[in-house]
């Protein structure tokens, strides 16, 4: 008996990080904010990919974001790979934003200066607003 209750415990403590995940409930879903700037890191890494951005705030100032991209197994079969955003780039991206307001956001659409665009995969994606 003293076995099995180590297993199991053993097996709570291993589910314990897939129970940490958080949800898209972060991200408000009612608007968009589109951002130009400049790319300054891409991490491939999981769970979720990232970009770190410095975009244009007027007045030639800069604000530094961090958006989140979906799983790199998800984002793998939409095309993305781990070349896909080199730090230098400049882009313009479509972000729901952070409800907390912080500068970060979900990331939903990527548009290279070059004019190729990178969606992500985002799950019920119908359900983010696009705003103007």
């Amino acid at each position: 008996m003293k076995f099995s209750n180590r297993l199991l415990w053993g097996l709570a403590l291993l589910a314990a990080p897939a129970l940490a995940h958080h949800s898209f409930a972060m991200f408000d879903n009612s608007r968009s904010v589109t951002l130009k700037g400049t790319v300054t890191d891409y991490k491939w890494s999981n769970p979720h990919g990232y970009i770190e951005l410095d975009a244009n705030a007027g007045d030639s100032a800069v604000k530094h974001y961090t958006l989140e991209l979906t799983s790199i197994n998800m984002l793998s079969r939409a095309g993305w790979t781990s070349r896909s955003v080199k730090a230098g780039d400049d882009v313009t991206a479509i972000v729901a934003p952070l409800r907390d307001g912080r500068a970060g956001g979900l990331l939903l659409e990527l548009t290279f200066e070059n004019g190729r665009k990178l969606s992500t995969p985002v799950p019920n994606a119908h359900l983010y607003k696009r705003t103007p």
